[in-house]
C-alpha cells in the first residue's frame, strides 16, 4: 500500500509541476503577444482618409449592371436577417 501511494504522490506532484509549467508558458506568451501589439500599434502610422475616398467605378460594367448587382446584394443582405 506504501508503494502505490508513494507513486500517487510522483503523479500529483508531476501533474502540478506540468500545470505550472504551461501556465507560466502562456502567461509569458499573453504578455509577449500584448508587448508586441503595443510596439506594432506605435509604428504603424494611423491612414488618413482612406474612409472619405470613395470607391473608384469598376471598368467595364455598364449602370445596369451595377444596379442589378447593388439590387441582389441588398436583397440578400435583407433575406439574411429575417
Amino acid at each position: 500500500m506504501e508503494h502505490v501511494s508513494s507513486q500517487l504522490l510522483d503523479a500529483a506532484s508531476l501533474m502540478g509541476l506540468g500545470m505550472a509549467f504551461v501556465f507560466a508558458f502562456l502567461s509569458l506568451t499573453i504578455l509577449a503577444i500584448k508587448a508586441l501589439s503595443l510596439v506594432a500599434a506605435e509604428a504603424a502610422p494611423a491612414p488618413a482618409g482612406v474612409a472619405a475616398m470613395p470607391a473608384a467605378p469598376v471598368q467595364g460594367l455598364s449602370p445596369q449592371k451595377m444596379a442589378a448587382i447593388s439590387a441582389a446584394i441588398t436583397q440578400y443582405k435583407n433575406n439574411k436577417k429575417g
